[in-house]
């Protein structure tokens, strides 16, 4: 496939950040109505069933019939993880927390993962990285400070702390499935997300039930189970063909902006000037962390 300029992959990539950061006010409008576990089960059922088709050509099919039980044991692993663990947990703390809230502790993922990497991947981060890490722990001490102990935002921060570990754990574990390269990219979607969102879905009607939906809500999962994530996802593999890792981590990390201003206008979630000033600190530390070879090491 030709790649596409890289002024389009530019665009591109700030359209699929942009639809990803509707999610989150998408997400909240949603839980009105829709328990978050079941919401979130349902997300990523129709979203597995979008991909579906994509996945019946001759080529997947027998590429499918060939992965070794081994391999299996990894992507069930990556699904249950990924999607039944992390974004269940998202899904839970946007019932109990702001958006930008829980944008910003989901942006404490890659320093989890940069820690995590030492042991798992032999990946040593670089000074750059561990100032990043420090940078964003400021970033949220300034964003927290003085903190609230409600009882809600305290559920709220435990359950997305399990998210971001989550999170953490999925990134290294797909990035050691796809690292080896026996998988087309594609495969590992459609395993995972089929195994992770079933049981997450599973989970959320035993747990939760299933409610009446209204049409609203009902084109609400579609949109964001056909746009926010089969079609976002695919635009986005599709950018990463001509933009660097630098470039994709600072488009990446205007969401935590996007959110915000999404927020205030969709949702009447106000932020304070030390807010704002704790987000950007900690979007810079995250940016750090995530551009190991960007900057003066592009072997």
């Amino acid at each position: 496939m030709k790649k596409i300029s890289h002024t389009s992959s530019v665009f591109i990539a700030l359209l699929v950040t942009f639809f990803w950061s509707t999610s989150f006010i998408l997400i909240k409008l949603g839980l009105g109505e829709i328990p978050p576990l079941t919401f979130a089960g349902l997300r990523y059922s129709i979203a597995f069933m979008c991909m579906l088709p994509f996945a019946l050509n001759k080529e997947r099919v027998e590429e499918i019939k060939k992965i070794e039980k081994r391999d299996w044991y990894k992507l069930i692993a990556l699904g249950f993880i990924f999607y039944t663990f992390t974004q269940g947990t998202q899904f839970l703390g946007l019932s109990l927390l702001p958006a930008v809230t829980v944008s910003l502790i989901l942006n404490f993922t890659p320093v989890v993962v940069a820690i995590m990497g030492i042991f798992l991947l032999s990946e040593n981060p670089t000074a750059r990285q561990w100032f990043g890490a420090l940078l964003f722990i400021a970033g949220v001490i300034v964003y927290f400070f003085p903190a609230d102990l409600s009882t809600s935002k305290i559920t709220g921060l435990i359950v997305m702390s399990v998210g971001v570990i989550a999170n953490a754990s999925s990134s290294v574990l797909g990035r050691s499935v796809n690292r080896s390269g026996k998988f087309h990219p594609l495969t590992v979607t459609i395993i995972s997300m089929g195994v992770g969102s079933v049981v997450l879905l599973f989970v959320g009607i035993a747990s939760q039930g299933f409610p009446a939906i209204s049409l609203k809500n009902i084109l609400l999962l579609l949109w964001l189970a056909g746009v926010n994530t089969a079609i976002a996802f695919t635009l986005w593999n599709l950018s990463l063909r001509s933009l660097t890792a630098m470039e994709s981590s600072i488009i990446n990390g205007t969401m935590l902006i996007q959110i915000a201003i999404l927020a205030w206008i969709f949702l009447g979630e106000t932020i304070t000037l030390k807010e704002l000033v704790g987000m950007l600190i900690a979007a810079a530390g995250a940016l750090l962390v995530q551009v190991k070879k960007a900057i003066g090491d592009k072997n």
